[in-house]
This record gives structure tokens, sequence and C-alpha cells, in this order.
């Protein structure tokens, strides 16, 4: 489990949320799971870009909108969950969206603020905004932030 004291990154680009990611991969361990919150455009899913990729996974990350979970295979797996099109912690129990918790890998839940009851306690809360310029985004992240 990560333990850390709550800290605050800036990314001026996509880029540079991608490499926030990476740095925080390398603090995870497997059974770690990464609660991500913010508005649509904020960058949660460049930001698991950078999770994977520090990770060590090659794979090529997309938003599980519409599949709601994507598994990439690697060393330590990555289960990408996005909580989008969930009405709440019911229908993420019917899909056994619990299982992934406590495993091999390291979970990351995009809109995780939409299941709020599912959250175990212990993840890493990152909370994205947008900044006034609409370019740069601060990504604060927090254990136990629900």
């Amino acid at each position: 489990m990560v333990s850390f004291l709550p800290f605050n990154f800036i990314a001026s680009s996509t880029e540079e949320t991608i490499e926030c990611g990476k740095r925080l991969a390398a603090c995870l361990e497997k059974g770690d799971v990464v609660s991500l919150r913010g508005p649509i455009g904020a960058g949660k899913t460049y930001f698991t870009k950078g999770i994977v990729a520090g990770l060590g996974v090659e794979d090529e990350v997309t938003s599980p909108t519409y599949t709601i979970v994507h598994e990439y295979a690697g060393e330590t797996p990555v289960y990408h969950i996005d909580a989008y099109r969930l009405r709440g912690d019911d229908d993420f129990v019917a899909l056994g969206g619990e299982e992934f918790f406590g495993g091999d890998g390291v979970v990351v839940i995009e809109w995780s603020e939409r299941i709020p009851n599912s959250i175990p306690r212990g993840a890493v809360v990152i909370e994205i905004k947008i900044l006034e310029d609409g370019k740069r985004r601060i990504m604060s992240l927090s254990p136990d932030n629900f």
C-alpha cells in the first residue's frame, strides 16, 4: 500500500500529465488502487497512460468508457476501470468490479466519485482540476480522500 503525505502536481501539457502518472507508478505496489476524479477533459486517461507506462506495460491505453474495464498485462498488471457509465456502487458490484481489488495488479478507476462506497480504504485518491487558463491541470494526491 502506498504511504505518503498529500501533495500536488501541476502539468502544462498531456506529456507532463503522463509524466506525473509515471512518477506515481514508481510508488505503487501490487494490490494498490488509484482513484481518479475530475471533469471531462481533465486528463484522467492521460494520467492512467503514465501509470501503465511507469509500470512497464507497453500496451496502448485507451478510455474504457464503453467496455468499463481494460486489462493491461505486465509484471504488474493494470486494471483500468471507467465508472462513468455506472449508476453507482450497485452497478460496480454487479459487474464484479470488487474482484480486482487486492490482487496481483494495480487498479486505476476513472470517475471513481460515481462509486464512492466501493473504493477501498487506503486507495490513492487523485483529484484533477483544470486551471482557469484551460491548459494547465493540478493533480492533488492524497490517501483516503473519500
